[in-house]
């Protein structure tokens, strides 16, 4: 696999091109430490490196995130819905250096078909990680600076690609507690037509608190998730 086109001369932008709402996040991902954002921390050896990208754009009603729906078909996280993302290769480089920002954008690039010369690479959140598949994540936060159009470039792979209102996901009619029959729980939000759980929610939860976006909600209301992990 090869780096994203105009990958290489995006780094990380300073936060100065920034649109002034995503300036709090961008000032908070300075400091935020990994266990202020997950409680599932990377192990001390092993584990699975991998990078997801955390975009945000400007709709039509406003800022807006960026998210993919998982085939059926997959192995892991079949159907569910995710940042897009995906493990490191080699030719990404270091997994403690820049080889999660040239892995987030290119694996969304092959999945979304974005062009990653629009995307603005503002901070790369601590690592955290996912148990159920051994995945080592580091969330790469962007600005879509300049829009392209998006779509599944592999059916077998992406069943979807769409964007949310951040308007929706703090709207407290559209959040709630997933509940497994593993004992999971944790954040979920119910927004266009799906429901979004598990480790993305949680991403998407710690990063609307610490961006200061986050508004009231009922964590008592229950939404149970009797399919499998």
């Amino acid at each position: 696999m090869t780096r994203p086109r105009g990958a290489a001369d995006l780094g990380r932008s300073a936060p100065g091109g920034l649109p002034r709402w995503l300036r709090p996040l961008a000032d908070a991902a300075l400091t935020v430490t990994a266990g202020q954002l997950s409680t599932f921390l990377p192990p001390a050896a092993g584990g699975r490196p991998s990078a997801v990208l955390v975009l945000f754009g400007e709709g039509a009603k406003g800022p807006e995130l960026l998210l993919l729906e998982r085939a059926t078909s997959l192995r892991e996280h079949a159907g569910q819905p995710s940042f897009p993302g995906g493990s490191l290769d080699p030719e990404d480089g270091d997994p403690e250096g820049d080889g999660p920002l040239f892995a987030a954008l290119r694996e969304a690039e092959e999945e979304t078909g974005l062009d990653p010369a629009g995307v603005q690479v503002f901070a790369t959140l601590p690592r955290l990680y996912i148990p159920v598949s051994g995945f080592v994540v580091s969330p790469v936060l962007a600005w879509w600076r300049q829009p392209s159009p998006v779509a599944p470039m592999d059916p077998g792979e992406t069943a979807r690609v769409f964007t949310v209102p951040v308007s929706e996901l703090t709207d407290r009619r559209h959040r709630g507690t997933a509940v497994h029959p593993s004992g999971y729980r944790g954040p979920c939000f119910e927004v266009a037509g799906t429901l979004v759980w598990g480790f993305t929610a949680g991403v998407i939860d710690r990063v609307l608190h610490f961006a200061g976006w986050e508004q009231p909600w009922d964590r008592d209301r229950e939404i149970s998730l009797d399919h499998g992990a």
